[in-house]
């Protein structure tokens, strides 16, 4: 696999003189990571899904829910690939907190949900792990009444998968390690890389440190 230069960068408060040298200092540490997926290999593989949707809902509408806030890189390239009449909302939901690299007890908030009633629906994640969030996200769905229901995730994690069901479209299956870029994070950092990249073990315990120094800084 390719490595490649990311920083790692938490943003605190401007107006406390510590925390600004603290994000300085993170702003100016860079780790090497293990790059997964370039960001050719990505757009193929959201063209590919693309193609993929278009085959199945050939003269159709469609509308597209995006899941917060991991997929919204994913969506946001996919839907200008779709030359077809559709409708975009999102929904929201929650497993990780904080330094947590393993999901956590499930939420989902269906505020921002739009009217699925009647409609054919899919369901755009960033990654099926265990499976859990998705396959709660399509339960959750159904009481809505849509006409149909679909999904579609960018990567599948190998060997993590906790429940029976299977997204309907997949970008890519890649092994079991935690990975940031193309809108996944870490403590909400890394959203913005280009490319997909693994954190190691030691870029955790880094990302963590520094979480720690922010933490104690701010304290004082």
């Amino acid at each position: 696999m390719a490595r490649s230069d990311a920083r790692f960068s938490i943003d605190f408060p401007r107006n406390i003189p510590c925390l600004r040298i603290i994000n300085t200092l993170c702003l100016r540490i860079i780790n090497t990571v293990k790059q997964l997926l370039s960001e050719a290999q990505l757009r193929a593989g959201v063209a590919r899904l693309a193609a993929e949707i278009r085959r199945d809902y050939a003269g159709g509408s469609l509308t597209i829910l995006g899941v917060l806030t991991g997929s919204l890189v994913v969506v946001a390239d996919l839907i200008r690939e779709l030359d077809m009449p559709m409708r975009l909302g999102v929904i929201q939901t929650r497993s990780y907190r904080g330094a947590d690299t393993r999901p956590g007890q499930l939420e989902i908030n269906c505020a921002m949900l739009p009217e699925i009633r009647g409609r054919d629906v899919l369901l755009v994640d960033d990654i099926f792990d265990t499976g859990r969030t998705l396959s709660a996200l399509l339960v959750e769905m159904q009481k809505h009444d849509p006409n149909s229901i679909r999904s579609a995730v960018l990567l599948r994690k190998e060997g993590r998968q906790e429940v029976e069901m299977r997204p309907d479209y997949i970008g890519f299956t890649i092994p079991d390690a935690f990975v940031v870029g193309y809108g996944l994070d870490y403590q909400d950092a890394h959203r913005n890389l280009p490319y997909l990249a693994e954190l190691e073990d030691e870029d955790l315990q880094a990302a963590a440190e520094l979480a720690a120094t922010a933490r104690s800084g701010a304290a004082k």
